[in-house]
Order: structure tokens, then C-alpha cells, then sequence
């Protein structure tokens, strides 16, 4: 200290002793790291930051318990990071779960007189974190999604691979994986790559030997890239053929009226990469028009300067799959299908002519697994509905008509015609449903955006492949 502050020798080292009080009392009391030891003693002689810092650091408190619950709020799955939480707060919870119309109606944040509760909800599955003090909502949602995505990569990679049962028979990983992904409650551990080096994943030979000598999936070896500053990537990688493909996967958000007008409109997208390149790439991805995207996220290996200055993105890529970007695009967007719905109620009953079809924009491309429902009113008694292409179902419990076209085809105009009755006696109802689509687009984009060009660093050319795919979100219409 001598050597490197000179005249305020003395004043840091009163810095200094100050931190040796602190690092004693995180010992017994389980605080959270502090930062580096440099970067505490660059700070000015009694600076207030350093002081803030430190007050800060005492009173900071990331997540405490992770409980993860299935649909009828039994307990799955339960990490403690800071200290034993009982599992009763989950009552809390499920209570409020109960009062909402329907689980995506919850919300994320809910205030006890002890804990607040944050969660998400993904296949049928309730993921729920506990912590003790005020903490960044964002960061605990972002972190649990990170944990489901984890999860889908281990068991299977589809988002139907992570269920209840899924987590009890890899319930060893499960704890594994959470033991490394978090350090005393804050996020530590969350690259895919890393974590599979660390903890092998699930395979049948590993079951069996597990069964022989004791469940063991942890790696010998400290990954190759955890101590290097691109700790998502290791060294060594080796390929025959240098590829890597990119999914450009979007989802259409829209009202219209029943005009046919579009009310509001937007896409919400993500770019998912895999990456087969040897060596150390440093890539750098361009857009046709970068400038229309909103919102956007990237995942740690991009560098976000030489976007916000540029709109490119440059980065170096990791080995195998992972989710390259989120974004959002608003505005004026073209829709690919139309569904022209004619609904009318009167005292005894209604009629019901619902048309779709094809836009010129999507008129090349073809339009699958096109599904409209239609929720009627509670009060409705029958329906006699019948399509010229596809089936059609109707749920008396829940009241809604679900129409499956599958692909529109070019030659004819699919249509839905028929009639609904009601109780004799009691008024009509007093407005018509909202029609809701579901459709998926291959190779077709709904933002318009294409990857123009792809620069690699290193000596071979890669083989860059790109498709799109288009579905729809809350494609709803009114009739």
C-alpha cells in the first residue's frame, strides 16, 4: 500500500483495515461477496462511493429459497442458498394462483408480510423465488428463465422435456445444476457450456452406471474457457466442416376490429444460433435494417458498444446452441392471413360465418397448422357448426368452438358456417367473441428482417445458414 497510494499511505490503510473488518464479518454472517480488493483501494481517500459501497454491500440480498411446483402447488424441488426458508410460504402463493382467472393472469411479484415471491410460470410448472429484501425483479425473472432454459438443454431440448417427472428422475442434475448456476443467492454460473462440463449431462449409460456405483454426473476438470475472459467458449474446438446456423424465430401480436383494420400490432423475435466453427471466431452479423428493431437483448458475448454505435453485432460465438438475440419490432405489419368473422346473437340463438385466407405477402409461402377458436358465452346451450375444410370441436365446458384447417390451401377459401342457441327466457348476450388464430409460417419473416452478411476472423470461410418462421401469439380478431 506503501509503495503504490504514497502520501495517502495512511488514509488507505484505513481503507484497508476497514475491508479486513468486513471480510471478517462476511465469514460469520454470510454476506455476499465484495468486490475486488483493487478496485476497492482505487477508490479516493474517504471517498463517500467507498463507503456507500460497503453499506450497500451489507445490505444487499439476492434470492434466498428456489421452490419449483407443479400445477396443484405440490413442492417439486427446493434450494435453500440463505438459510432454511419454510416451504409453507408456498401458500402465499398458491392462494393467489387459485383467485386469478387463469395462471398468465398472476402477478409475477406477489408482497407477504415477511418475503416477496417472484415467479414465472412455464409448462404447467411453477417456478418460484424467495427473497428477503428488495432485490431487481428483472434479474430473478431473467435468472429463472435462464433455469428452465438450462433445464430444456439437459433433459431433452424441447420446453415439453421439462415437467414434473423429468425433474424427479434427474433429480440428482437437478440439484447439481442449481448448486452451480447460483453462489449464496446471486447468479453465478449460467452458460450452458460451462455448466456441461461441469455436470454431465443425463445418459442412458450414466443411469445405469449410476445405479452400480453411485449417481456421479460432476466433471474431473475445471472448464477449459471459466478462467479466461471468454469464459462461454472453450479452447481447442475442432470441426471437418466450419458452419453455423441461425433461426430467426418470430411471434405476431395483433388486434383487428371488425372492419378488418389493424388496431395494434407487433412482433416479438429471437434469433437462435449453433455454432460448428474450429478455433476462435470473432464474427460480425449485419442486418438489411437493423434500425426497426426495438428492445433489444443480447447474450454475453456480444458486444453491445459496437451495436449502439454500429448496429452490427460482433462477437465470439459459443460451441454449439444458444440464443443469440430478443427483440421486438412495432409499427406498421403486414399481416399474412385475414379472418373475416360474422357473428350476430339474438334472443334464441345466432349465426356464425367465419372466413380465413391467404394474403398476397404469404400467397408463396405456405401457412400450417392454422387453428381458430372461438369463445362463446357461458350462457350458449348447442352449437351446429361445420367447416368445407377441416374439423371442428366443441368443449361444453369451457364453451369455445375450435376450428383445425391445418395448411390453407391455394384453390379454395376455408369457412365455418353455422348456427348457436340459447335458453329460451333469458336475454341475449350482450356483445359477440373475440376470434382467436394460431398459424406457422415457414421461411417467412412477419418484420421483414434478413441477415445480410456474416465476417469471420479466422482463415476458413464458414457456411452460414438462415431460415425464418413466423407464428402467431395473441392473433386475436373481433367480431
Amino acid at each position: 500500500i506503501n509503495a503504490e497510494y504514497g502520501e495517502n499511505t495512511h488514509a488507505h490503510t484505513h481503507n484497508f483495515l476497514s475491508l479486513l473488518f468486513f471480510f471478517f464479518l462476511s465469514s460469520f454472517l454470510s454476506l455476499p461477496p465484495l468486490p475486488p480488493l483493487p478496485l476497492l483501494l482505487s477508490f479516493p481517500p474517504h471517498d463517500t462511493f467507498f463507503f456507500t459501497s460497503i453499506i450497500y454491500w451489507l445490505n444487499a440480498n439476492m434470492i434466498n429459497s428456489l421452490f419449483i411446483l407443479n400445477d396443484t402447488g405440490d413442492v417439486i424441488i427446493e434450494k435453500h442458498w440463505r438459510g432454511l426458508i419454510n416451504r409453507n410460504v408456498c401458500d402465499y402463493f398458491m392462494d393467489e394462483v387459485n383467485k386469478a382467472s387463469s395462471p398468465s393472469s398472476v402477478s409475477p411479484i406477489i408482497v407477504t408480510p415477511k418475503y416477496y415471491l417472484i415467479h414465472i410460470q412455464c409448462n404447467r410448472l411453477y417456478f418460484l423465488c424467495v427473497v428477503q429484501r428488495e432485490v431487481p425483479p428483472l434479474l430473478v425473472i431473467d435468472f429463472l428463465h435462464r433455469v428452465f432454459e438450462i433445464f430444456q438443454d439437459y433433459f431433452g431440448g424441447g420446453s415439453s422435456a421439462v415437467s414434473e417427472a423429468s425433474l424427479k428422475e434427474n433429480f440428482v442434475h437437478v440439484y447439481q445444476i442449481l448448486e452451480e448456476m447460483m453462489d449464496n443467492g446471486m447468479p453465478f454460473t449460467t452458460e450452458p457450456n460451462i455448466l456441461k462440463e461441469m455436470i454431465h449431462p443425463p445418459t442412458v449409460l450414466g443411469s445405469v452406471l449410476g445405479g452400480v456405483m453411485g449417481p456421479s454426473s460432476m466433471g474431473e476438470n475445471l472448464p477449459d474457457g471459466s478462467l479466461t475472459s471468454i469464459p462461454w467458449r472453450k479452447m481447442g474446438v475442432k470441426y471437418t466442416n466450419n458452419e453455423i446456423f441461425f433461426d430467426i424465430i418470430e411471434e405476431l401480436d395483433c388486434i383487428i376490429d371488425q372492419n378488418g383494420l389493424v388496431i395494434s400490432a407487433e412482433v416479438s423475435g429471437e434469433i437462435q444460433a449453433n455454432c460448428k466453427l474450429s478455433g476462435m471466431p470473432d464474427l460480425t452479423l449485419m442486418f438489411n435494417n437493423p434500425h426497426m428493431l426495438d428492445d433489444v437483448s443480447f447474450h454475453p458475448c456480444v458486444r453491445y458498444n459496437r451495436w449502439d454505435r454500429d448496429k452490427v453485432i460482433s462477437f465470439i460465438p459459443p460451441d454449439g446452441a444458444f440464443k443469440l438475440m430478443n427483440y421486438r419490432v412495432k409499427g406498421q405489419l403486414q399481416m399474412p392471413i385475414y379472418v373475416k368473422p360474422q357473428i350476430s346473437f339474438g334472443e334464441t340463438g345466432g349465426r356464425v360465418n367465419v372466413m380465413v385466407g391467404l394474403k398476397n405477402i404469404s400467397a408463396d409461402k405456405p401457412v400450417e397448422s392454422v387453428v381458430v377458436s372461438i369463445p362463446f358465452p357461458k350462457s350458449i346451450l348447442s352449437t351446429n357448426l361445420s367447416a368445407n375444410i377441416g374439423t371442428v370441436q366443441y368443449d361444453e365446458v369451457t364453451k369455445v368452438s375450435t376450428w383445425n384447417i391445418g395448411r390453407i390451401p391455394r384453390d379454395k377459401t376455408p369457412q365455418l358456417q353455422g348456427s348457436v342457441s340459447f335458453p329460451t327466457g333469458g336475454p341475449p348476450p350482450e356483445g359477440t367473441p373475440t376470434v382467436n388464430a394460431q398459424f406457422k409460417i415457414l421461411m417467412y419473416a412477419a418484420s421483414g428482417l434478413k441477415v445480410e452478411s456474416l465476417a469471420c476472423t479466422e482463415r476458413y470461410k464458414p457456411y452460414k445458414g438462415v431460415r425464418s418462421i413466423t407464428k402467431a401469439g395473441k392473433f386475436q380478431i373481433r367480431s
